[in-house]
């Protein structure tokens, strides 16, 4: 850890500087010399991404930042808020520290949590970090998981495991036995630590594939962050043998939409109908859930084909996702988009349906914007219609 960048001076600096463009930075000649001005750059360009990701970071004084990229990988502090609600009890241990985002809020519902980070140079800036943010109750590791497990031998109420998604030999990878560390493989092992696990997987994982991974899943949190799909957390027990529940949030600027429904319930049925007076589009979360029959059943909407999701009422109700005031519904024909679309402005969006918003748009020279919303999709006798709608505030 480089504690030059600490210099008083060098702080006010990259303070100033923290929302000015790297590359013009760049060219200007190193006020500090005697520290290392790509350092310096890489300071400010992380403490930039930090504002609206980590603002509790960015405000303190006295932060060192990691690589940007640390920074762009890193739980952002609203996830990591909404993470810590999930769990709680005396002690946690984090196989995968990293920058510590997670293990700041775990601070705030644990007696005593451990931070492993086999980086030292990684683990000694998230300790000096720590301190800046005043959190005493966290003891750092800067060594491999398995041996701190072994080497502390105690029990934990939690473990909580960021598998890398980089693999040298293979790049990018999704598929937990891939990643680093092979949770899958290590499960036993980590039962021995503890009798309750959360595993944070990679947003493209796909539900069915982290089950088949896996054993004694319990919950299965599917977490979005302004409608993008941030985290999925599977939540694990010991020997835990029940029903697997799925919970979404989707976490807005001023609230938290939240769907939960029990995995493979066949008791959800969806009702079909052709299009009402509203629309509904489910959030991100709840499309990542595949809860689409449970979205039905449980606010009583009529969907409008098997594979379309979306869902539609004569009466307005308070949905997790956007609402639609239908104004007129039309065939996918040339005569009627002639006669109402071409050469228009409107916000496309296509769901069950052959053509993509690129080509539709080219097609009948459609501009994107406007107030108008207009959803291509399919209805419940297998016809292709386009809702004409706008937007409900």
């Amino acid at each position: 850890m480089n504690t030059s960048i600490l210099s008083k001076s060098i702080q006010e600096f990259i303070t100033q500087n923290s929302s000015a463009p790297i590359a013009k930075l760049a060219l200007q000649k190193n006020p500090f010399p005697e520290v290392d001005w790509i350092l310096i750059l890489n300071q400010i360009e992380a403490k930039g991404k930090a504002k609206d990701k980590l603002p509790a970071w960015f405000i303190t004084k006295n932060i060192i930042y990691p690589s940007k990229i640390s920074v762009e990988q890193t739980s952002s502090q609203k996830t990591a808020q909404y993470k810590a609600s999930l769990i709680s009890g005396k002690t946690l241990i984090d196989l995968t520290g990293g920058f510590g985002v997670d293990d700041y809020y775990f601070a705030k519902k644990f007696d005593a949590i451990a931070h492993c980070e086999i980086n030292e140079d990684l683990s000694a800036i998230v300790k000096h970090n720590f301190e800046q943010l005043q959190v005493k109750n966290c003891t750092f590791y800067a060594n491999d998981s398995t041996n701190v497990l072994n080497e502390l031998d105690q029990k934990w109420d939690w473990i909580y495991i960021d598998p890398s998604r980089r693999n040298d030999a293979k790049g990018k990878v999704f598929m937990l036995k891939d990643c680093l560390p092979n949770v899958p493989e290590s499960l036993d092992f980590y039962f021995e630590k503890s009798d309750s696990i959360l595993i944070k997987t990679a947003p493209l994982l796909d539900l069915s594939a982290g089950l088949s991974e896996l054993k004694y899943v319990k919950n299965i949190h599917v977490i979005a962050l302004e409608n993008e799909v941030k985290e999925l957390l599977f939540e694990i027990h010991r020997h835990y043998s029940g029903d697997i529940t799925i919970k979404t949030a989707n976490i807005l600027k001023d609230k938290i939409e939240t769907f939960e429904f029990i995995l493979g319930n066949n008791t959800a049925f969806a009702s079909y109908h052709l299009p009402q007076k509203y629309v509904y589009e489910p959030n991100s979360a709840i499309m990542k859930s595949g809860g689409f029959d449970e979205v039905s059943a449980v606010f009583d909407l009529n969907k409008l084909h098997k594979h379309s999701h979306l869902y539609t009422s004569d009466q307005l109700i308070d949905f997790p996702g956007r609402a639609f005031q239908i104004e007129k519904v039309i065939p996918y024909s040339k005569n009627e988009m002639k006669a109402e679309l071409a050469n228009q402005q409107a916000n496309i969006t296509t769901r069950n349906f052959p053509d993509t918003v690129e080509n539709i748009r080219k097609k009948w020279k459609i501009k994107n914007g406007g107030n108008l919303y207009c959803f291509f999709t399919t209805d419940k006798n297998d016809s292709k219609i386009v809702l004409i709608c706008t937007k409900i505030i």
